[in-house]
Parts: C-alpha cells; structure tokens; sequence
C-alpha cells in the first residue's frame, strides 16, 4: 500500500479540500496521513497564495520537499492550491523536481493519475483533521467581491454556492461520525445563495442546519459588510445552538479608505450594521480583520480607525498591514506609498490597544459560568472554548484539573482568571 501525506498551508477553507482529498485518496487504496513526521512515499502539498508572506512559506515548503525527493526520502511529489492555481507556469518552470501542479479545484485529477483509474469518492466525502469532535463546513467556493486589495476572486472565480440539500447532507453524515461543533466557512457568508436561488438564503441555510439533530453549535465565519443578510441576525437570536458570534471582516471605517478599497459601504453603515448586530443578537461576540497602510490612509484616517477600535471593543480583532497584490486594483491603479516602518507604526499602535480592550473585556468573564467544549488535554490543565471561540484564532479556557473531563464534551466552568487572549478556569 502505497503512503500520501497531505501538507496544508493557509486557511480553513484550504483544510476543507486538504480532508477531501484524503478521503478520495484512502478509498482507492492509499494509506494517507496529514502533516505526519513520518516517512511516505508521495507528498503532496497544498498551498496558499493570499498575500505575499503565505506565497513565500508555500515556496519554501515545495522546496523542502523538492530537496527530500531529490534525497530519496520521498518518491513523489505533487503541488495544489491556491499558489499553483495562480503560478503554476513558473513554478513548473522554476522547481522541476515536482511531478505534477495543480489547481484548486484538481482533487479528482489528482486522485486519478495518482491511482491510474478513475475515482468515485462522493464530492463533498472527507477524512476530518480536526479533532473528532468539531469540523470546518465550506458552502461556498470564490468570491464576487473583487475589493482593491485582494487577489482571492483571481484565485478561486466566482461566487458557486453549495446546495442547501448537499451541506445537509454532509452535516448529517458529519454528525453521525460524532462531530458537534461545525464552524461555517466561506470566502464570504453574506452572498450565499444568490448564485443558485436567486436571492441572499444564508438565514434558511442555518436555519435547516442547527434544527439536524446532534448539531450543538454553529458558528459564522467571513461575513461581508455590505448587502449582509440582517435575517440570519433573527436566527441567530432564535437558536440556542447558534453560537452568539460573527466574524465579519471590516477592513476600515475611513469613508475614503473604504472607498478606494472598494467595500461599497460607508463609515455611517458600517456603524450602523454594528448597532444592529448587537441589538439583535444580545451578547454577541464580533470578529473583524482590519487593515493600515493601504495607499492614500492618512493620518487622520488612520486615528479615525483607532477611534473606531475604542468606540466597538471588539470582543476579537485581528489587523495587519497592507501588502501589494499584483494584479488586483490597488496594484494596477494606487501607488503603494506609504514606508513599510509607517504601516509598521500604525500596525503595533492598533494591535497594542485591541490587546486592552481584549483584557478588559475577559476579565468581565470572571465569576461567570459558561459551557466549554474540551479540545484536549496538557499538564495542567484541560484546554477547551466557548461558544465564542473559534479553534485556533481565538482564545482559549484553561481549565483545571480537579476532576476528569473528556474530550469533545461539554461542561460548565468558571471562570477564576482573565489573562488578554486566555481565560482559566474550574469545573463547575
């Protein structure tokens, strides 16, 4: 039995084709793995091409492995994603030891020439990464946006929206196999639908998913501002499995800023789906990603973005500078300008006042009881999250061991401490 490793670079939703490539891979024979330290015969690498730092570790791992192929520490090697989908030509050209690139949407293929016969794996069918007992859910490829700074829709195309039947489907399955937790993932929530049905359906899709049975909690990634579908606020508030939290990213409240970046919102709405958000949904937890530095933000722009910061508390926030895509709008039309110490500057000043308010806020949580799903355990403690926690980019609870808990269940805890990004806390 020949051995496939699977190496994921990037986000979510790139995990998703990772699980589904190696559920195609293991029904034709393959005995697969992901990220494993052990040896195999065939690597595969899938890779992210979203801003210039994820290009340069995709490079460097293809080659990594280019020199163990050359080593003889593996037999094959073959390259996907979003890197090989947009670069493909120079990367056959510059790394020659890799035996096949493909794009992002190429699983079937590869399946194919890696088996030398065809595949009949289900399309959405996968092997999950993740702990068992929470999976990453993707409704949507590409993105109809086409916002000055990102290179995502050159990557991936247009919008295509799952069928409500199909992500069912695949939930029902998911939660036979004994996951609880389902984090929604799409390059952007609100459009959802609007490709397939003819209007906006992401409330009804939600609404079907938290009412299949086993489903504890839903939570929304990658909302967009602008034409957001205020209905699936109403089934938020509605569903005790729907978790209280949005991530929706902003980008900027600068009138001008936004406008060149091509949001197609103003500072006025942006404020204005906030308010309405938190009134709607009583105790809701936002997630945003803004942005400094990109071309034309003064300093004005700039200080208006941290009034913004101090006016919101966002319960989580995340930022980083802007980086020059080629081929995207900025890159054809707006002079990047603004000195990287500059962007720097504006970076560490926004990061160093979220990090206060992230205290702030936490330290509300303590004396208070909440439901926490156990992701694994260490030393010490137990670590797990509430329903305002997305894995991996959002804080954690520490929880301490004075009784046993297993893992992927819930339990009510206290909490006792607050740190800025981790809570602890004890068994109730």
């Amino acid at each position: 039995m020949r051995s496939v490793n699977i190496i994921t670079l990037g986000c979510s939703k790139n995990l998703v084709d990772s699980e589904r490539v190696l559920k195609m891979l293991a029904d034709i024979g393959f005995k697969v793995s992901h990220e494993s330290e052990q040896p195999s015969d065939i690597v595969v690498i899938n890779t992210c091409g979203f801003i210039g730092d994820a290009k340069e570790e995709s490079v460097n791992a293809i080659l990594e492995q280019a020199e163990a192929k050359k080593a003889g520490l593996i037999k094959e090697l073959y390259v996907m994603g979003c890197l090989s989908e947009r670069y493909r030509g120079a990367l056959q050209t510059e790394i020659p030891e890799v035996d096949k690139f493909y794009g992002k949407f190429d699983w079937i293929e590869l399946a194919e020439d890696l088996a030398k016969r065809h595949s009949v794996a289900v399309a959405y069918d996968r092997i999950i990464t993740t702990p068992s007992h929470h999976a990453y859910l993707k409704i949507s490829e590409g993105c109809n946006r086409f916002c000055a700074f990102c290179a995502i829709p050159l990557i991936t195309g247009r919008y295509k929206s799952r069928t409500i039947e199909d992500i069912e489907e695949e939930v029902h399955k998911l939660v036979s196999e004994g996951v609880k937790e389902f984090n929604i993932i799409a390059q952007d929530l609100s459009g959802y639908g609007l490709d397939i049905y003819g209007e906006l359906r992401l409330p009804q899709l939600i609404d079907r998913l938290a009412s299949v049975p086993g489903v504890k909690w839903l939570r929304l990634h990658y909302a967009y501002p602008a034409q957001f579908p205020y209905e699936i606020l109403d089934v938020m508030a509605s569903h005790d499995n729907v978790c209280s939290y949005l991530d929706i990213a902003l980008q900027h409240i600068s009138d001008s800023v936004l406008s060149n970046m091509r949001r197609h919102i103003t500072g006025k709405e942006t404020r204005e789906l906030l308010a309405e958000m938190r009134r709607r949904v009583p105790g809701i937890h936002i997630r945003t990603t803004l942005m400094v530095g990109f071309p034309g933000e003064t300093e004005d722009d700039f200080n208006e973005l941290m009034d913004f910061v101090r006016e919101q508390r966002f319960e989580r926030m995340g930022a980083f500078a802007y980086c020059e895509e080629e081929d995207t709008y900025a890159a054809k039309h707006l002079a990047d300008s603004i000195p990287q110490e500059i962007k720097q500057q504006r970076l560490d000043r926004l990061m160093r006042l979220q990090e206060e308010i992230s205290l702030e806020l936490q330290q509300q949580k303590t004396g208070r009881v909440f439901d926490v799903i156990i992701d694994r355990e260490e030393a010490e403690f137990y670590v797990g999250r509430t329903q305002w926690d997305s894995p991996e980019v959002d804080p954690e609870v520490l929880v301490r061991k004075t009784r046993g808990l297993a893992i992927g269940e819930f339990y009510p805890v206290r909490i006792i401490e607050a740190l800025p990004f981790e809570l602890i806390g004890e068994p109730v």
